[in-house]
This record gives C-alpha cells, sequence and structure tokens, in this order.
C-alpha cells in the first residue's frame, strides 16, 4: 500500500480574518440611494420653479 503525502498548505493572512470580523467593505452604504434621490428631487424642484417664474 502507497503511503499518501499530503504538501503544506499556504499560511493563512491575519489581516483577511481580522477584516471578515470587523465586517470590513464599503462606507455607508445606504447613504448613496439616499444621496441620489435627493440630487433628482432638487433637480425637479428647480426645473418646476424655473418654468414656472414670471
Amino acid at each position: 500500500m502507497k503511503k499518501l503525502t499530503l504538501s503544506a498548505r499556504k499560511p493563512r493572512n491575519p489581516l483577511v480574518a481580522a477584516a471578515l470580523f470587523r465586517r470590513a467593505g464599503r462606507h455607508g452604504s445606504e447613504g448613496h440611494g439616499a444621496r441620489q434621490q435627493a440630487q433628482r428631487a432638487l433637480r425637479h424642484e428647480l426645473d418646476r420653479l424655473r418654468h414656472h417664474s414670471p
């Protein structure tokens, strides 16, 4: 019977584990949609005022 040999695994990056633990990622992902919506509302209001001004 042949002996099974396993090669040594590459060591894990300790910084990745720390990043996953503190849930690293984008900064404030929920703010983007609200900012776009506010910009659209402002643009719409300015267009409305520009077209209805005497």
